[in-house]
């Protein structure tokens, strides 16, 4: 990981250039996370994750928001180098560099609930009734009710990863 002035001198966001806060209090921070508004449930999950095991905000850790032509908006946390929170850090980019998901069960969850939302809004009936089709393999219903709820649009019960990815 970069600290935060190595970022954005090496054209990280938008460059250090347009760094506009006050650099002498926290150009030495650490970056951990980020996500932006195109973040997939993976990313997302991480960074809630990455918060999470860091004790959220503190005189330590800290969120830096801001919006971004490209993407809208950006969220990264960094932390104080040194501190217990750093010793965290340092742990959580070990964990990644061996595992890219930091809470499985999360992110499980996260995939799922994405998928739930764009069964229901970007697929009709006659869509829905096709993918079933396609990819039976991913589906077993537990009985002409279940099979009628996905088709309608109430949940999805195949593979999330296969849906969203």
């Amino acid at each position: 990981m970069l600290t935060r002035k190595e970022t954005m001198t090496s054209g990280g966001i938008d460059g250090y250039s347009n760094f506009t806060g006050d650099d002498d209090d926290y150009k030495d921070w650490y970056g951990i996370a980020g996500q932006s508004r195109d973040s997939g449930c993976l990313e997302q999950s991480n960074f809630k994750n990455a918060v999470e095991m860091l004790g959220g905000e503190s005189d330590d850790v800290r969120i830096e928001r801001f919006g971004h032509w490209a993407v809208g908006w950006i969220e990264e946390v960094y932390v104080r180098p040194g501190s217990k929170a750093y010793d965290i850090a340092l742990d959580i980019e070990q964990r990644l560099e061996d595992y890219p998901v930091l809470n499985e069960d999360d992110y499980c969850d996260m995939e799922h609930e994405e998928a739930d939302r764009i069964w229901a809004d970007c697929y009709n009936v006659r869509e829905r009734i096709e993918y079933v089709r396609e990819n039976r393999s991913q589906f077993d219903f537990n009985d002409f009710a279940d099979m009628l709820g996905c088709i309608r649009g109430k949940y999805f019960s195949g593979y999330s990863s296969e849906l969203i990815g």
